[in-house]
């Protein structure tokens, strides 16, 4: 699972275990296109710390995950899914957001975590 904790981490699992080295983006979608706010490798448990802000400003945002070039380090190619996109929106009242990424070479699944 890998779960960005936005105001916090996030953590991406593949089965029990945390998926270490796997590359996630954070980007703000803007009218103009999507505009970077940081970027993160996750560790050992799977999590992308300071991946962005303390606080997110109310908009929508994305996270980007970098399966395709995970999964070839891992000798597991081509991937069926070379990125995973997650677009989810910040309302500016809530100041955690948990997303973790559930993660197989042909599956995954999301959801908004505590």
């Amino acid at each position: 699972m890998i779960a960005p904790s936005l105001g916090g981490a996030s953590q991406v699992n593949a089965g029990r275990n945390g998926c270490t080295g796997l590359t996630v983006r954070l980007e703000l979608l803007t009218e103009s296109g999507p505009a970077p706010v940081g970027q993160a490798v996750t560790d050992a448990d799977g999590r992308a710390r300071e991946l962005g802000p303390a606080v997110l400003p109310p908009g929508s945002y994305r996270l980007v995950f970098g399966t395709g070039a995970y999964f070839a380090a891992r000798g597991i190619e081509p991937a069926f899914f070379p990125e995973v996109s997650v677009t989810f929106l910040v309302d500016g009242g809530t100041p955690h957001y948990h997303v973790p990424l559930l993660l197989s070479p042909f599956a995954y699944s999301t959801y908004r975590g505590s």
